[in-house]
């Protein structure tokens, strides 16, 4: 994505001065970072940097100590990850947060149940459940992933791809504004972590943002329109992978090569 291009664009999500202190340990220490739209914004960094705590302060998993999270160009305070999903920014952890018993669409509906109309759904609390059904299996069509058969199979019968896969669709279908992947191939195989990419590139063609926290330089490389790298609890730099290689970006993330200045 052209740098002066994006300059003059407003983010979509953006973090003002961030600080968030554990007793005596600064996790953020005045951080700024921004997303525009349409781009998948690759953080990368150390561990112990303070990714995780800067993704938290974004999508309402913590509380920075001072700072501000700006939406759209206006002031946001999330007290909880349900604040930043009601607001349109859906986080897929890691650990994925699914329910590994329970089915497909089940999960893909988990904390937002669709009720039947009527006396049925306002009186009885009845769940509509083919309206979920034919919405997960919508979904995960229009992302390619119908290799999975069964909407109502359960999500311990899954490969690590597939599970992946439906968390990804998952926000895909409820982040209206923003989706924000913490090492969705962390777990994965060569193949699996294909899928996921070309999924990542799927959503975006979307034009929902994406912001992907990852380890894995090559992927980063691979679909990342800017990379953000952070240091020490705060960004260091904001990089175009198309000008600079996969050993700059390590070097400025450890510290072993100086940042650019004006990046």
């Amino acid at each position: 994505m052209d740098q002066k291009g994006i300059s003059v664009m407003e983010p979509i999500l953006s973090g003002k001065n961030l600080v968030k202190r554990y007793g005596k340990v600064t996790a953020l220490d005045h951080c700024d970072f921004e997303l525009y739209p349409g781009e998948i914004l690759a953080v990368i960094g150390d561990n112990g940097a303070g990714k995780s705590s800067l993704i938290k302060a974004l999508s309402g998993a913590t509380i920075p100590d001072s700072g501000e999270v700006y939406l759209e160009g206006k002031q946001v305070n999330f007290r909880s990850p349900i604040d930043a999903r009601g607001a349109g920014i859906e986080t897929v952890y890691q650990t994925l947060a699914m329910s590994p018993a329970l089915s497909i669409a089940d999960n893909m509906f988990m904390g937002r149940e669709l009720k039947k109309p009527g006396v049925m759904g306002s009186v009885f609390g009845q769940l509509d459940k083919k309206r979920m059904q034919d919405f997960a299996r919508d979904k995960l069509s229009e992302l390619g992933l119908m290799t999975i058969q069964n909407i109502n199979q359960a999500v311990e019968t899954l490969s690590g791809g597939q599970r992946q896969g439906v968390a990804v669709a998952r926000a895909a279908a409820f982040g209206s504004k923003v989706i924000i992947l913490d090492e969705p191939t962390a777990a994965l195989g060569v193949k699996e972590s294909r899928k996921v990419l070309e999924l990542i590139l799927d959503v975006r063609s979307r034009g929902i943002p994406i912001i992907l926290i990852s380890h894995n330089m090559p992927h980063v490389f691979e679909v990342a329109d800017r990379i953000h790298v952070h240091r020490l609890g705060k960004r260091l730099c904001v990089i175009d992978p198309k000008d600079y290689t996969m050993s700059d970006a390590v070097a400025f993330m450890t510290g072993a090569k100086e940042a650019p200045v004006d990046a």
